[in-house]
């Protein structure tokens, strides 16, 4: 029985999913601040509600799909807050990248009126939420785990139970864009570097892409920078906080390594240079520009 299910956050990602899902002759309830994004997702059938309270009421599971801690304490505790609307028996999704202090704190918060969290970050992009095919780290009470897993198994064909401890899927998911990060820079330098040597980067992505510098990132975003397409489908600001956040948990675990802190060091650069609105392939962009002398 394909139960009700509310998302909170309908961009890129959750717009993706929640279309899977009303394909997929779900029953979905959606609240995002993007009214277009809601009314697109309307006309695909979706019940479209004000405010998260609205969205959480009488659905079996609510998907929260924004982008930082402070939006998902907005849309769990705010003015309007969801969990204002939960009761024991719902479920909720935390689908973010946040620190996994944070995803702790939302779910002990939960579990104090008997609603229980799995912390759930996906991976893999819009398009890939849109066929299942995006991954998807799950960390939770095991029960939790298998009374969505119809919803879950909707939604990715790439399903990882990490442990069940909520904030084990942050950790996994900052570990992850940790090297998504590096692997990108890498790709960009690697690109503007075969640019400057006056070699063709198409022919020469399409040789890494069968060769041992390959990575599925730098792959994805190099094809779509050298077409000269920066239509964001991941801002450059992901990254930034990805690669920060695993920096700061890396930090907080006594572990230093060589290259994270300069993977983030560039998406900041990029931000601050006028990319942050752009998608994070715009990272070739930056590197093409020459680095002004030191002093200069």
């Amino acid at each position: 029985m394909k139960h009700p299910v509310g998302i909170v956050g309908v961009g890129n990602m959750g717009g993706a999913m929640a279309a899977r899902l009303l394909e997929a002759g779900w029953p979905v309830h959606v609240c995002d601040i993007d009214l277009h994004r809601v009314r697109a997702l309307e006309l695909q059938g979706a019940q479209v509600h004000h405010t998260p309270a609205q969205c959480a009421a009488g659905v079996a599971a609510l998907i929260v799909c924004v982008v930082d801690s402070p939006q998902v304490e907005t849309v769990l505790f705010g003015p309007s807050g969801a969990a204002a609307a939960l009761a024991p028996g719902q479920d909720v999704l935390l689908c973010p990248t946040i620190a996994p202090q944070d995803t702790e704190r939302f779910a002990a918060r939960l579990l104090e009126q008997g609603v229980a969290a799995v912390d759930a970050p996906m991976s893999g992009g819009p398009a890939r939420a849109r066929d299942g095919s995006m991954s998807l780290m799950l960390a939770g009470a095991p029960e939790v785990v298998e009374r969505r897993g119809d919803l879950l198994a909707a939604l990715s064909g790439k399903l990882f139970r990490i442990s069940g401890r909520p904030g084990d899927g942050a950790r996994t998911k900052l570990v992850n864009n940790l090297l998504a990060g590096i692997n990108l820079v890498g790709a960009a330098e690697a690109m503007a570097l075969a640019e400057r040597l006056g070699l063709d980067p198409g022919r020469t992505l399409a040789l890494i892409e069968q060769s041992s510098g390959q990575s599925w990132i730098g792959s994805d975003r190099m094809q779509r920078a050298i077409a000269g397409d920066f239509e964001p489908r991941a801002h450059m600001t992901l990254l930034e906080k990805d690669t920060r956040l695993a920096l700061q948990a890396a930090a907080a675990a006594g572990f230093e390594g060589p290259l994270g802190a300069a993977a983030h060091a560039t998406f900041a650069r990029a931000c601050e240079g006028g990319l942050a609105g752009l998608d994070d392939a715009a990272l070739l962009q930056l590197l093409r520009q020459p680095r002004p002398a030191p002093g200069g």
